[in-house]
């Protein structure tokens, strides 16, 4: 099965000292075992790179853009990155109309849209409240998958 990851689960991959770190490693590595696919979005990368590249004193984590590109590498080595088609633009007007959504969460829904047209159901990520108005998708956070709640 396929499985979405988040760009918060690429930004705690990428920060070993991080206190969910080792939970988003483990969590990872409990799905890779079990036979799934973790897949990622042109968007995942874009939105890692800005987090990764801006200060720290900024809420980022203020890498170089060439530890960021190490980073991103090891991403596309790591999951399978899904490309952006042209069906994922209408499919997210259809869900911000929908579900009524302001501001920030639409990149969320970007995310969702991609989802529902690559026909992938599980996404994981640590803002798993951030998802759940989406009833296509199921969201799995890397606490749950550690404790077994996990397709």
């Amino acid at each position: 099965m396929l499985i979405v990851a988040d760009s918060n689960i690429l930004l705690r991959l990428a920060e070993p000292k991080h206190r969910m770190h080792p939970e988003t490693r483990d969590s990872t590595a409990v799905l890779l075992r079990g036979g799934h696919e973790l897949c990622i979005f042109p968007q995942s990368i874009y939105e890692f790179w800005v987090v990764a590249t801006r200060p720290q004193d900024k809420n980022g984590l203020g890498m170089e853009p060439s530890e960021a590109a190490v980073e991103l590498n090891r991403f596309l080595v790591t999951f399978d990155l899904l490309a952006d088609t042209s069906a994922v633009f209408p499919e997210w007007v259809s869900l911000v109309g929908t579900h009524k959504v302001k501001g920030k969460p639409a990149h969320d829904a970007r995310i969702v849209a991609a989802m529902n047209v690559h026909a992938v159901s599980h996404l994981l990520t640590f803002n798993d409240a951030d998802f759940l108005r989406y009833p296509t998708i199921t969201v799995l956070t890397p606490a749950g998958v550690l404790a077994g709640s996990h397709p």
